[in-house]
């Protein structure tokens, strides 16, 4: 071909390479948008959200993991109600007061010093996106979009460090997966496959978060 000479395919060819690019440039433009504030904000939109959670328990000493199914209500004013309904029925609420149980004669508060109070109070930060809070605890890596994130938790406190090695979170609008990997080399899998976002507690929901 000669210098300067046109060619309608060498043409069609830059096109296409330029709106590749500009393409390839939006979507990393994108996924780099993304950070924690706008996850938090879009974790603490919804006044409520409920769903199914399965709670699977894996331990080094057992060849299947002891698996819990129940339901959760998040109020983003209020706290979380955990309620498992099998292998057996208990109910719990998580909010700034700590973690109660309900029993015959009303909730009664448990002790919080254990990896079952650390956990629960981490479930309620991570679905409400309080990742300023999670930061104090928590080294912080989230990659992905909003439509699928993943975000990363590596522990800083000498607390944390002696129960958690790290902790997986998966999400869209919602939070959908999380992984605790615990030092000693047990894991727990949550899974929250088909959480709804609402506008308002029920009239049940209300009492168990003011008894």
């Amino acid at each position: 071909m000669k210098s300067g000479k046109y060619s309608p395919n060498l043409h069609r060819s830059r096109i296409a390479s330029g709106l590749l690019l500009a393409f390839l440039l939006l979507l990393a433009s994108d996924a780099y948008a993304f950070d924690l504030d706008q996850l938090s904000a879009q974790l603490a939109k919804p006044a409520v959200v409920r769903g199914t959670l399965i709670q699977e328990k894996h331990l080094r000493a057992l060849p299947k993991p002891l698996t819990s199914r129940g339901q959760f209500v998040l109020s983003r004013d209020l706290g979380l109600l955990w309620q498992l309904h099998s292998p057996l029925q208990q109910d719990y609420r998580i909010d700034s007061q700590g973690i109660a149980k309900r029993t015959p004669s009303g909730w009664q508060q448990q002790p919080g010093q254990d990896v079952a109070a650390q956990q629960s109070r981490l479930f309620l930060a991570v679905l409400k996106g309080d990742h300023s809070g999670l930061a104090r605890d928590f080294a912080l890596e989230l990659s992905g979009t909003a439509e699928a994130w993943q975000l990363r938790l590596i522990p800083n406190s000498l607390l944390l460090k002696q129960i958690f090695s790290s902790i997986q979170i998966d999400g869209g609008a919602q939070v959908q997966r999380i992984e605790l990997q615990e030092t000693q080399g047990d894991r727990t899998v949550l899974r929250l496959p088909d959480s709804q976002a609402g506008a308002a507690l029920s009239e049940q929901e209300q009492r168990d978060f003011a008894q």
